[in-house]
């Protein structure tokens, strides 16, 4: 065996469909695409969510509310977790960087610090939104509140 004798498998190719090719072949006439319609014409193509005529589900099912394109969404961080953070590490500063490394947001998500639970360490935190009550509960346990 070399490489003038190599051939497939037999069975494993099919010769392709000649259609069009006059009434003799057995595949001329209509050309497999039936009589008639807008599937037998030269250019048909259907559109985007057209059902046969019906009225398609975009149009059938109403449409209601709106997004707002001013929304800014944070990651919601708690207190109580901040208190684990610097108790587990030992922290005096609680960044967005420390965030990221204990894995709580990702590089590129605003935080936001709320005031559930009950934080008992002196730490400086640096987020981009704080609640009152967060603000005010860091502030009483002597910390600092640093908005970015």
């Amino acid at each position: 065996m070399d490489l003038s004798n190599l051939k497939p498998a037999s069975g494993s190719t099919k010769t392709r469909k000649r259609i069009g090719r006059g009434s003799g072949s057995g595949l001329g006439g209509t050309s497999t695409r039936g009589h008639k319609g807008a599937k037998s014409r030269s250019g048909y193509s259907k559109k985007v969510g057209f059902e046969g005529g019906q009225m398609p589900l975009q149009r059938r099912v109403p449409k209601f509310g709106f997004k707002n394109i001013n929304r800014i969404e944070y990651k919601a961080i708690n207190l109580d977790t901040l208190q684990r953070l610097a108790e587990a590490k030992g922290l005096e500063k609680i960044g967005v960087n420390e965030l990221i490394a204990a894995g709580f947001i990702s590089s590129n998500q605003l935080v936001k610090i709320l005031g559930n639970g009950a934080l008992n360490a002196k730490v400086e935190i640096q987020a981009h939104a704080f609640s009152k009550a967060a603000a005010a509960a860091i502030e009483a346990a002597g910390g600092s509140v640093v908005k970015l």
